[in-house]
């Protein structure tokens, strides 16, 4: 079953497959691991998400339920983070040596990646645990899928099209004031709120697309590729903050100057190509946009 949910059929039932489809997944992932315990972390990861990104739509009628789930979720993805997230501080150093060109500044980068690269191999010696870790994370995306199965939703039409217009309407608004944030005061929460509203759209459009596909399949898009400099962004603030943390760890102070600097420059850029990417993405009237989804989704559902 696609990451969807098809306005044809009993919203409940739809919910509770799409769910229950991706925490399988990260099942499999976890308890197979056919390519390594990271890559297996790493494509769970994704599946966690992609559920808690569904979650949100059912906010507006099952405040408990969502907490109590996006919390139990979140609680494990976090469980399994600490090698998967050095690792991302590798690549991170790895894309900005493939847009620096200065040969001083090469260098450097080159420091920071073996510097991060023993980093990464550190902490994983200290996860002599991790094995376990992915079998608990298995038996709570069991119990996850369990506490589905007690989910109950009113399916009329109408009922479900007004509870996805007050959720579209919220995240609207709030991509909306994460943009005003960014255009203000470029401060690397702002940007990394941003980052998070253009995740959760994206996966909306990816659920919601049966109702108009050829738009909806347009906005994917463009949403994915805010996301994609976003994250790219989020990521050299993280490096960033490591850097100030642990300055000692990237060696003296001209090799840890090139790497700031390049770091500083490549995040200014991207800011700036991501703005006017996030105004077109949210250019609509948060209001009229979940009107809109309500109706479509009414007339899809009849």
């Amino acid at each position: 079953m696609a990451y969807r949910l098809r306005p044809d059929k009993p919203f409940t039932a739809e919910f509770v497959a799409v769910a229950e489809q991706q925490l399988s997944k990260a099942v499999r992932y976890l308890a197979d691991k056919p390519d390594g315990e990271h890559t297996a972390i790493h494509d769970a990861r994704k599946r966690f998400k992609r559920v808690r990104a569904l979650y949100r739509l059912i906010q507006p009628d099952a405040k408990e339920f969502r907490s109590r789930e996006n919390t139990r979720i979140g609680d494990m993805a976090r469980s399994l983070s600490a090698v998967r997230d050095a690792t991302a501080l590798v690549e991170t150093v790895y894309y900005l040596a493939g847009q620096s060109t200065l040969p001083e500044e090469q260098a450097a980068l080159a420091f920071a990646r073996d510097a991060l690269s023993k980093r990464r191999d550190e902490i994983a010696k200290h996860q002599e645990d991790l094995p376990a870790r992915m079998a608990t994370a298995v038996i709570i995306c069991h119990e996850a899928i369990d506490a589905l199965h007690g989910l109950s939703l009113d399916d009329r039409p109408e009922k479900t099209a007004n509870r996805l217009a007050k959720v579209w309407k919220k995240q609207r608004l709030q991509a909306l004031a994460a943009i005003k944030e960014c255009e203000g005061n470029a401060h690397a929460e702002a940007f990394h709120e941003l980052r998070k509203s253009g995740q959760t759209y994206w996966m909306h459009l990816a659920l919601l697309r049966d109702i108009w596909p050829s738009a909806m399949r347009a906005k994917q898009a463009e949403a994915k590729s805010l996301v994609d400099l976003l994250g790219h962004e989020h990521d050299l603030s993280v490096l960033s903050g490591l850097v100030n943390e642990s300055p000692d760890l990237f060696g003296d102070s001209d090799t840890l100057a090139r790497l700031l600097a390049a770091i500083i420059a490549r995040q200014q850029a991207l800011r700036k190509e991501a703005l006017p990417i996030a105004q077109s993405v949210f250019s609509d009237s948060a209001a009229t946009e979940s009107k809109l989804v309500a109706l479509l989704w009414k007339h899809a559902a009849s």
